[in-house]
């Protein structure tokens, strides 16, 4: 039984991320994705630092050194840097990840993962596809607006948006 936490769009923005990243700590959360647009390398180690368990990103349009970002994240034992795609099992529950969202409703529309997650248009968005919950966490940079991440329960199937 593991929850998983489900940020997007940190876009360097310290301040919610730190928020976000005690929010999660308190949620029980066992897993944490990050579907792209951190920005900053330095972001990664934040990651890493706030969260023990268990950290699976993959890049956005605005992560620009990638080297660097994959030397960081090799200093850091529980975080995995993925590239453009991932697909990982948490709690016998099959979990993909990508940071754009017309190829993430077409993998939810696959009927092959219980959960899809995506970012890139900072827009909060949950719908269930069939037994898949297509999940767009919103961004934790703000600009929009309420800064938001997201919680999916293994046990349960369940999703719930947070807001900081």
């Amino acid at each position: 039984m593991t929850k998983i936490a489900i940020l997007s769009d940190t876009h360097d923005n310290l301040a919610n991320l730190d928020k976000a990243l005690e929010q999660v700590r308190a949620s029980g959360a066992g897993v944490l994705i990050h579907c792209g647009d951190l920005c900053a390398p330095f972001m990664v180690s934040r990651l890493a630092q706030g969260f023990a368990g268990p950290i699976h990103i993959v890049f956005g349009n605005n992560d620009g050194d990638g080297r660097l970002l994959q030397t960081i994240a090799a200093k850091h034992p529980q975080v995995t840097l993925h590239g453009a795609y991932a697909e990982i099992e948490v709690g016998n529950r099959q979990v993909a990840l990508i940071h754009y969202p017309e190829p993430a409703k077409r993998i939810a529309q696959s009927g092959q993962l219980d959960l899809v997650c995506y970012g890139h248009n900072h827009q909060r968005h949950h719908e269930t596809i069939g037994r898949c919950h297509l999940v767009n966490p919103g961004e934790i940079m703000g600009m929009y607006g309420v800064a938001t991440w997201g919680l999916y329960d293994t046990a349960t199937h369940t999703y719930v948006e947070q807001a900081l």
